[in-house]
């Protein structure tokens, strides 16, 4: 069984870098959620996590987060380096589980087209 760590540098926290990615980056969405993704200066992937307030109260949002974070988390692997992203749940992920989100997530990876092997 492999372990995937979700590495401590590799996550977006501050503000501008938020702001950079949803302002020249492309977006790619589903149902389920949207991907900004936006080339990195750094030569590694960085990725951010959000879910806006009108998905529900922080209970409701904090576990959307923890379902983006952990299909990003198994399926990191795949995913080019060099950019960074933003995970953003919508509305119809608050119904879903784990692997309908994992789905979803590979699925808009795949239009983004960051998915590599």
């Amino acid at each position: 069984m492999m372990m995937f760590k979700l590495p401590k540098n590799g996550i977006l926290r501050k503000n501008k870098n938020f702001q950079a990615v949803y302002r020249a980056g492309k977006s790619y969405a589903n149902r389920q959620l949207v991907l900004y993704v936006l080339p990195g200066k750094t030569g590694e992937r960085r990725v951010g996590f959000a879910a806006g307030k009108r998905l529900g109260k922080a209970v409701v949002r904090n576990r959307v987060k923890r379902l983006l974070r952990e299909a990003y988390r198994l399926n990191q692997h795949r995913l080019s380096s060099g950019v960074d992203l933003i995970l953003v749940g919508r509305q119809p992920i608050i119904a879903e589980r784990l692997p309908a989100v994992v789905a979803a997530f590979i699925q808009v990876c795949g239009r983004a087209g960051i998915v590599v092997r």
